[in-house]
């Protein structure tokens, strides 16, 4: 695909293996860019025997002549960040090419110790967060008392917003939570001493690729999550604080949506999603218990084992319409190898009612049935496939049936963790 600005995101519940995409994509970009999220959602490289999870730097880092960008729309953690450059360049990676927004938002300490308590206190009613801040960090943002990275070079400002955001935040640390007070010295301090060596990456990154795409230079733009756990449009309140949809990528990185060629839409070839919500075709059968240990469902950044289920078509067709999508990428294949027979789910049945589109009741999603239609699953090992026709007749007619229901085409499917094993199309 040879296009100048592409948008490659999740097309389900987040863990659809972006990472590995990102990294097939990014060997031929000139840029690649983290437009949403935190280190909330983590991407896992394969490189021989060689194994890198990264959740803050764009995979663009692996790859020479390529520009990683943190832009905007993303909330940062410096700790965090510091550590995967330091990992970086102990496994013999550049990071000094590295691009950090000074719009972007900081996680701060206090963001951390509230999402943890917070979602403590919810019990039953939790939402399945990852307690590294990003929520808080979020909501400060849009509350306008947030926390710029460009507020580290400043120490006077700095020193007084996080004065003034403890003053707040510890009468509900205390006195909502009964947990200690945060030191507003020992927090300023702690983030200032990371300022300096913060400073080399910090730019302003909508500019920087605003011209990149002016010269032709090529840009992916990478998302963190899934569709249908976007702020918006995804099964709230069971999503993250952002937008990892295609609009978020414009908004996250501060361009039009002139500049975007094209939209690859990630999706497993089963679903999965990590936490709680609805998931109309889990799984709770020795089928399930097959996609998590064969596929490896858990957690990149948490190793929490991830719920799994039948591919679900009304979801991928919501992603489609959402996001504009131009071309799918399945992922995971040959997981499904070994089943004879394989279910899709086409539309719903519940409360009397019959669902071909993705319903916005919450409780739609909760009590529905899904509409399945079963295909012939394959036996043959196809993780050495690597043009279409390799593929057994069944897996072709699987990847036909998804493009023919979806209505886009499905353009790479992986057989294989490894760079190498994928079929293009």
């Amino acid at each position: 695909m040879d296009v100048t600005a592409t948008i490659v995101l999740g097309a389900q519940w987040g863990d659809e293996g972006k990472g590995r995409v990102t990294d097939f994509f990014a060997e031929s970009a000139d840029f690649v860019v983290r437009y949403q999220g935190g280190n909330n959602a983590g991407h896992t490289i394969t490189i021989g025997e060689r194994v890198f999870a990264l959740s803050v730097v764009p995979s663009g880092v692996m790859y020479e002549e390529c520009v990683p960008v943190i832009a905007s729309g993303c909330v940062l953690d410096p700790a965090v960040l510091l550590e995967e450059i330091e990992m970086l360049t102990r496994e013999g990676f550049s990071p000094e090419r590295l691009r950090i927004s000074s719009n972007a938002h900081l996680i701060m300490p206090y963001h951390r110790v509230l999402d943890g308590v917070m979602e403590l206190y919810l019990g039953r009613n939790r939402i399945g967060t990852t307690k590294r801040g990003i929520g808080p960090a979020y909501t400060d943002k849009y509350q306008r008392v947030g926390i710029r990275v460009q507020d580290l070079f400043d120490p006077r400002i700095f020193r007084e917003k996080v004065e003034a955001a403890l003053e707040d935040k510890n009468k509900i640390i205390s006195r909502v939570y009964n947990r200690l007070p945060m030191d507003p010295e020992e927090v300023t301090s702690r983030y200032l001493e990371m300022a300096d060596r913060l400073l080399p990456y910090v730019t302003d990154t909508s500019l920087l690729l605003w011209n990149a795409i002016a010269e032709g230079r090529s840009v992916l733009f990478e998302g963190a999550q899934g569709t249908l756990l976007d702020i918006d449009h995804g099964t709230y309140p069971f999503v993250t604080s952002s937008n990892p949809t295609a609009g978020g990528a414009l908004i996250g990185a501060g361009l039009g949506p002139t500049a975007i060629d094209a939209v690859v839409g990630v999706a497993k070839a089963y679903i999965s999603r990590v936490g709680s919500g609805p998931f109309p075709t889990e799984l709770f059968d020795e089928v399930g218990d097959w996609m998590v240990e064969k596929g490896r469902e858990f957690g990149t950044v948490t190793g929490r084992r991830r719920r799994c289920g039948w591919l679900d078509l009304v979801a991928l067709r919501y992603a489609a319409r959402i996001n504009g999508l131009t071309h799918l990428f399945i992922t995971k294949l040959d997981i499904l190898s070994g089943l004879d027979t394989l279910r899709v789910a086409v539309g719903y049945d519940g409360a009397g009612d019959s669902y071909r589109e993705f319903p916005r009741q919450q409780r739609v999603l909760y009590k529905c049935a899904p509409v399945y239609e079963e295909l012939e699953g394959w036996s043959e090992d196809i993780t050495e496939a690597r043009r279409f026709e390799d593929l057994p007749a069944a897996a072709r007619r699987y990847i036909r049936f998804i493009e023919e229901t979806v209505g886009v085409p499905v353009g790479w499917v992986s057989v294989g963790p490894e760079r190498s094993q994928l079929v293009v199309r």
